[in-house]
């Protein structure tokens, strides 16, 4: 079995951020705060996107055959354009500003949308990156939020210090190998597979029967799935 990277999670870099802060109205000063958000043809409203160079445990895992990383999609493709690439770094170094929990939460509630994915590219930084996430779901009780993550150490230091996710986030912990699951203890997972069937609580993605795209789908955020199976392609 794989043993993923045990990184420190001691000193973070991201401070906590205060849902309270003092932000602008403007849209357009709102989203310079967060560093923009993303519009991929795949999903059904916008996204966030990190750099996957950025990825703790996935630069890692991008380097061993097999794992569900070794062929990621966010190192090529659109996301090698320059112009890409710099507005997701423009996201990261945003991470440390202390008007970014307030600003999300203002833009996010101004969306039409009810749905909303972080991380098309990239994951999870810190646990104080996790925790500033967690207060945005819960700025935007009507919004319901998908993260994927393989940060199982994240995750299991986030459910030890403060507790259970608030119900409109599911963080949907991925398999780190194909072919193989995802540990049980979480609430909810993904695997990739290339004999993907549907069972009790478990879910195909249709999207690639439909164009690549999520259309009307919305497993991936829905809480009665407990997990969603990927097609391997």
């Amino acid at each position: 079995m794989l043993s993923l990277p045990q990184l420190a999670l001691s000193a973070d870099p991201i401070p906590v951020h205060s849902p309270d802060a003092s932000v602008p109205t403007r849209s357009a000063d709102l989203l310079a705060i967060i560093g923009g958000l993303t519009s991929t043809g795949k999903m059904p409203c916008q996204s966030y996107s990190l750099n996957a160079r950025r990825c703790r445990v996935g630069s890692t895992l991008r380097k061993v055959a097999g794992s569900t990383c070794s062929k990621c999609y966010a190192y090529g493709g659109c996301y090698n354009f320059p112009v890409v690439i710099a507005a997701m770094e423009r996201r990261y170094a945003s991470l440390t500003d202390p008007r970014w929990v307030a600003a999300f939460i203002r833009v996010l509630s101004r969306k039409r949308k009810r749905v909303f994915r972080w991380h098309d590219s990239g994951d999870i930084q810190s646990l104080n990156h996790l925790r500033n996430i967690v207060q945005v779901a819960e700025g935007t009780p009507n919004i319901t939020h998908w993260i994927p993550t393989r940060e199982y150490g994240i995750v299991r230091t986030y459910l030890r210090t403060y507790g259970a996710f608030p119900a409109n986030l599911i963080v949907r912990v991925s398999a780190a190998m194909m072919e193989s699951a995802a540990p049980a203890e979480f609430a909810y997972t993904s695997e990739v597979s290339a004999n993907a069937t549907p069972r009790d609580g478990v879910k195909v993605c249709p999207a690639y029967t439909q164009g690549g795209e999520c259309r009307d789908c919305r497993t991936c955020w829905d809480s009665t799935v407990r997990t969603v199976i990927y097609p391997l392609h």
